[in-house]
């Protein structure tokens, strides 16, 4: 298999990028950036570290990530399965992206920055879910923020194209790798379990 090693070689395989594409990056959120982050209740957070990288779902009943002001987001570490790979990054490196996502939207928003996790009571404290709040708040500090064509999405036809309800569910992950796990049991209770374990 040939390897593209080589930036020249690489930027010779493409077109140059439209102006627009060039002019539509910014270092701060902008009125209409905050307007579509505040309806954004999905966004995939990455991370780099001495480990490796690691890609995170975040999600929420209404915005996913508070914006404080122009260059900064807070983004609430609600309860997952604990193994803290990005948040790990972020203590070891801080380099982020954020791809923020709104269902029916064919844009997306993406932020690039750095950022800190905060414990202050202070700040956790004025996150809560049902009397819960979260150990840590993702303090992002906004580098360049700008929105994704529509393609993508579009070519995947994600938000047009029928449901599918053959996939692999999560017990038959596990089973896939310990014969004897009750994959059924598992998936039959997920939903009664996740509902109290949201925050």
């Amino acid at each position: 298999m040939k390897t593209v090693t080589d930036i020249a070689e690489l930027e010779a395989l493409y077109d140059a990028p439209l102006q627009v594409v060039l002019d539509k990056v910014v270092t701060r959120l902008t009125p209409l950036y905050t307007e579509w982050i505040n309806a954004a209740r999905f966004c995939v957070l990455s991370t780099a570290g001495p480990e490796g990288t690691d890609g995170s779902p975040r999600g929420d009943v209404g915005p996913v990530a508070r914006v404080v002001d122009d260059t900064t987001l807070h983004l609430p570490d609600w309860r997952g399965n604990n193994r803290m790979d990005t948040l790990r990054n972020i203590v070891t490196d801080g380099r982020i992206s954020v791809l923020f996502i709104v269902p029916g939207a064919t844009n997306v928003i993406r932020i690039n920055g750095t950022a800190v996790l905060s414990d202050d009571p202070a700040l956790t404290g004025t996150f809560e879910q049902g009397g819960k709040h979260p150990r840590t708040v993702i303090v992002i500090t906004v580098g360049e923020v700008y929105y994704q064509c529509a393609k993508a999405i579009m070519r995947s036809e994600l938000w047009t194209a029928a449901p599918r309800r053959d996939l692999p569910t999560a017990g038959q992950f596990v089973k896939e790798q310990q014969a004897d796990f009750d994959a059924e049991g598992y998936d039959a209770g997920y939903d009664a379990r996740a509902k109290t374990r949201m925050w």
